[in-house]
């Protein structure tokens, strides 16, 4: 059963921040804006840098295009970073396949070389990514403010981790949803209804018009975290 919805007026923007070595091109990315515009409402999905406290901060500076009020939506480390926007700035959130403590998970990958396929540019993991994810993860979060969407056969990320940090939000467990969650748009309208939208009723998930399926290639890559 969903705990109540964190008690704010309608979300007056969306703020999308993606994945690990993702992209603003990804199709998460272009799924949110989509749904955004079938709305009219402000959205930013900005290219974050792979270094946790630059991308912290460059989505922190988007927030004042998009109103007093806008939702902060995240997946994967785009979800951890979501959370830090979310309790700096009392915003509602919505997580996809959060990460949750990603030091841990940074470390066994000291040193190794990532290629970024929506950007071109190719980094190494330093001890400074280790470093900062271990100073900017919080303690405890306001679980309320929440709405987690979890795939139960998440192969990167154990969604118990994400269920006993953030208990108390509401929570849609999808049943063998891998780490990718290919089928996204079809809970984009619980996503933008925790916002206090509702998407028009021409939006079906995987069957709106003009839809190719609700499949999003690519996003299990180990290189490619959404």
């Amino acid at each position: 059963m969903l705990s109540a919805a964190w008690p704010l007026s309608a979300a007056s923007g969306v703020l999308y921040l993606h994945g690990f070595n993702s992209g603003s091109a990804s199709p998460k990315a272009a799924l949110v804006r989509e749904a955004c515009a079938w709305l009219g409402l402000p959205c930013a999905t900005p290219q974050l840098p792979h270094r946790p406290a630059a991308a912290l901060a460059l989505a922190e500076s988007r927030l004042a295009r998009l109103g007093p009020r806008p939702l902060v939506v995240g997946s994967s480390m785009g979800g951890f970073l979501a959370t830090l926007v979310a309790e700096r700035h009392g915003l509602a959130g919505a997580l996809i396949n959060p990460a949750v403590a990603p030091a841990g998970l940074v470390a066994d990958w000291l040193g190794e070389r990532f290629d970024n396929a929506y950007t071109g540019e190719r980094f190494a993991i330093e001890a400074a990514h280790l470093e900062e994810l271990e100073a900017l993860t919080p303690e405890r979060v306001t679980a309320a403010r929440y709405l987690l969407l979890l795939g139960t056969a998440d192969e990167t990320l154990d969604p118990v981790d994400a269920f006993a940090l953030y208990r108390g939000a509401r929570t849609i467990l999808h049943p063998q949803g891998d780490h990718g969650l290919a089928v996204l748009a079809d809970y984009l309208p619980a996503i933008l209804a925790h916002g206090g939208h509702g998407l028009p009723p021409g939006w079906s998930g995987s069957q709106r018009p003009g839809a190719q399926g609700a499949g999003i290639p690519g996003d299990t890559n180990r290189n490619h975290f959404g």
